[in-house]
């Protein structure tokens, strides 16, 4: 895992944060090698319900979801999911009935076999709002996965200059959503960039590499994602628009600090929480408990509420995973700011993988949250009030 630690300058006006180490660390969603009622600005930590992570009670502004992105190529290629008696289930109606209320949707732009792109999203947007259930929208601003150390722009959207870019963003981003309004879905969430710690839309929105930060980096960055924000408002007033960063267990607060000093736009925050595999010779609870601590930090520091819209464990030890899972959902349910929590693709089960995985020579997703059998488990009944 490559680290970029260096001493931020402390932000004038801003000098009660400090300023901390950053990491470059990879995401584990789309490595291939097994890898809300989203409250506004103003959150705070402590407090809560201290209820147990299956079935949590005490808290009306915590939601339970899913990224469930791969689901339509998967029923393509003849998977189906059961519930844990094994009868036959469409996966939104069975995660509404065990208490999850939001799905999340990455949206790609010109994305190989359409998945992922408009009519692909509009399609899974329309299962979830049709079971009662709301909508996070995950724009990525690329034809395939964009996270830490891959932020690579449309091919379309090569050779523009920035300012082209930025009209781009925006444009992206109005077009798609209007078109969805039009055909009746009502996103709740939006995120601007998917695990955007390095920018967004290389080279022209990074932030640094190995030899430092980039000049007007942050400047670019903030540009490009403040023109998505943008965007989404105009179209969903109401909507809770977010930027998202990887690694939940480390100080994220200098990175938040640096963003929103310099202009950046974020109602909340969103995270990523893998504590199985963010770090490397730790063990998950180590990882969950730093973890905790520094989300309620971060909350605390910025007065913004947070939802970790990214989260899962290993497939091969679910009842390991499990407990894994309670331990660090019963740890943010008592955190107040903390508004909800999202499992990334838990529905993946019996080795299956994306046809572009095979393209690449990846391995399949190794932490869906699912038998061999394709029975859905005790994780992802974790995710319920």
């Amino acid at each position: 895992m490559k680290k970029f630690i260096r001493i931020m300058a402390i932000i004038a006006g801003l000098a009660l944060f400090a300023a901390c180490g950053k990491d470059g660390g990879s995401s584990t969603e789309p490595s291939g090698t097994g890898g809300s009622t989203g409250g506004s600005t103003g959150g705070s930590t402590g407090g809560g319900s201290t209820g147990g992570g299956t079935g949590q009670t005490g808290r009306t502004d915590f939601v339970f979801g899913s990224d469930v992105s791969w689901v339509t190529e998967m029923e393509k290629d003849g998977k189906k999911f059961y519930d844990s008696d094994g009868t036959q289930k469409d996966l939104f109606q069975m995660f509404k009935s065990l208490g999850q209320s939001v799905i999340r949707l990455r949206v790609w732009v010109n994305p190989d076999g359409g998945w992922c792109a408009y009519d692909d999203v509009y399609a899974k947007a329309k299962r979830a709002q049709d079971a009662g259930m709301s909508v996070m929208l995950d724009f990525h601003y690329s034809d395939f996965f964009a996270d830490p150390n891959t932020q690579t722009p449309p091919a379309a959207w090569n050779g523009k200059t920035h300012a082209e870019l930025v009209t781009l963003v925006g444009r992206h981003t109005a077009e798609f959503l209007t078109k969805l309004k039009l055909d009746g879905i009502n996103p709740t969430y939006i995120q601007i960039g998917n695990e955007t710690r390095n920018g967004m839309l290389w080279p022209d929105g990074q932030l640094w590499n190995d030899k430092g930060d980039i000049s007007g980096g942050w400047m670019r960055y903030i540009e490009l994602s403040n023109a998505g924000y943008d965007a989404a408002k105009g179209v969903f007033s109401g909507a809770q628009v977010f930027v998202h960063l990887n690694h939940a267990y480390e100080d994220n607060v200098w990175w938040f600090v640096k963003f929103m000093a310099g202009g950046g736009k974020t109602d909340v925050i969103g995270l990523s929480h893998y504590p199985q595999t963010d770090k490397t010779g730790a063990s998950y609870a180590t990882v969950n408990s730093e973890a905790l601590a520094n989300i309620a930090n971060l909350a605390s520091k910025t007065t913004k509420d947070i939802i970790v819209v990214e989260t899962g464990i290993k497939s091969a030890d679910l009842a390991t995973g499990a407990a894994c899972m309670k331990a660090f959902i019963d740890g943010i349910y008592k955190l107040t700011a903390v508004k909800g929590v999202l499992y990334w693709e838990p529905e993946v089960y019996g080795g299956w993988k994306p046809a572009k995985y095979t393209s690449l020579g990846w391995n399949a997703y190794d932490m869906g949250a699912f038998t061999s059998e394709g029975k859905v488990s005790d994780v992802v009944k974790l995710f319920k009030n």
